[in-house]
């Protein structure tokens, strides 16, 4: 060891105990303040009823109050870009979801962040799936009767979207690769419009967040055909999987995960990984997110961050192989 290499790793063992008081500082202080979870969607929708079910018992364990702010746009890219931009001291956080964290970069070739690199992986809160739903009184009883009449009338059968480049339009590229079929594909401002545009019958199909297409499946005004996870979802037991219906290689997880801006420090990422984790055990939480389409998962930031690179993998093939895009 030269005295050049023997000062380096000097320097670098005074340093520690430095960076782990450091750390404990942080650890100690978090939070000082109200933390703000922002949600990429308009009030209702599944992100913005699970941040809200999550704050308000997030709270309780962090021991401060935790804001739930809207900042919908651009398929969740909006406030993923504000909280990319937002200080790294935890306070301020972003429920992503598969659109903001795996679809955006393929669909928006302008994005402002990097979904890998621009956050710090938290966990994963929620497996949401999205039900492919046809008005009550529809010809189409099954996915089978509905490929048939999309088949018998190319371009003819149209599906709603609440907006181009998130989830629900991506399911519906992938429903027609898989089908062999062409719709057209109308757009709408959010989920609740798409909604009332299938019960008005301005629209054949539509894959639905579960929160909006639950109350109406229930009321026996829509149909379920189909959930687009690997296993059934317990508010809808006869609704099939893809798999179930005739679909192979069709699965749609709107997964939902809480992330902080790139550089927030270690021990507040543990400290929120480990009260988010207790949260989500919670038995009266769990029920409350079956209640309103969803199943609750944590798990280490580690294996979100794994799932981020994963599905983007997946979600730009899927783009460029059904040539979608944004407009």
């Amino acid at each position: 060891m030269t005295p050049l290499t023997r000062a380096r790793r000097g320097f670098v063992l005074a340093l520690l105990p430095l960076l782990m008081a450091a750390g404990a500082s942080h650890a100690q202080n978090y939070p000082s303040k109200a933390v703000t979870i922002v949600v990429g969607t308009e009030a209702g929708g599944s992100p913005d009823l699970i941040a809200r079910i999550l704050g308000t018992r997030l709270g309780a364990q962090l021991g401060r109050p935790v804001i739930v702010e809207n900042r919908p746009g651009a398929a969740g890219t909006v406030g993923a870009a504000q909280v990319a931009r937002a200080q790294p001291d935890g306070h301020t956080l972003f429920l992503g979801t598969v659109s903001s964290h795996a679809i955006a970069r393929s669909v928006y070739p302008a994005l402002s962040y990097d979904p890998e690199t621009s956050f710090a992986p938290v966990g994963q809160v929620a497996s949401v799936p999205l039900i492919l739903v046809v008005r009550a009184d529809s010809k189409a009883r099954t996915v089978k009767d509905l490929v048939t009449m999309a088949q018998a009338q190319p371009g003819k059968l149209n599906y709603a979207s609440p907006g181009s480049g998130g989830p629900q339009h991506l399911a519906s590229e992938l429903f027609m690769s898989v089908t062999g079929t062409r719709l057209a594909h109308i757009p709408y401002k959010s989920g609740a419009a798409a909604i009332t545009a299938v019960l008005a019958g301005d629209v054949d199909m539509f894959f639905a967040g579960m929160p909006p297409a639950l109350a109406q499946i229930q009321a026996g005004k829509l149909r379920g055909l189909l959930v687009t996870t690997a296993s059934r979802f317990p508010a809808v037991p006869d609704v099939p999987t893809a798999r179930e219906a005739g679909l192979e290689d069709f699965e749609v997880d709107n997964w939902h995960a809480l992330f902080a801006p790139a550089g927030t420090p270690l021990p507040v990422l543990q400290r929120l990984n480990h009260d988010i984790g207790v949260v989500l055990q919670d038995l009266e939480v769990r029920a409350q997110f079956v209640k309103i389409g969803a199943t609750a998962k944590g798990g280490e930031p580690v294996e979100l961050a794994r799932l981020v690179k994963a599905e983007a993998g997946k979600w730009a093939r899927i783009v460029k192989s059904t040539g979608t895009t944004a407009n």
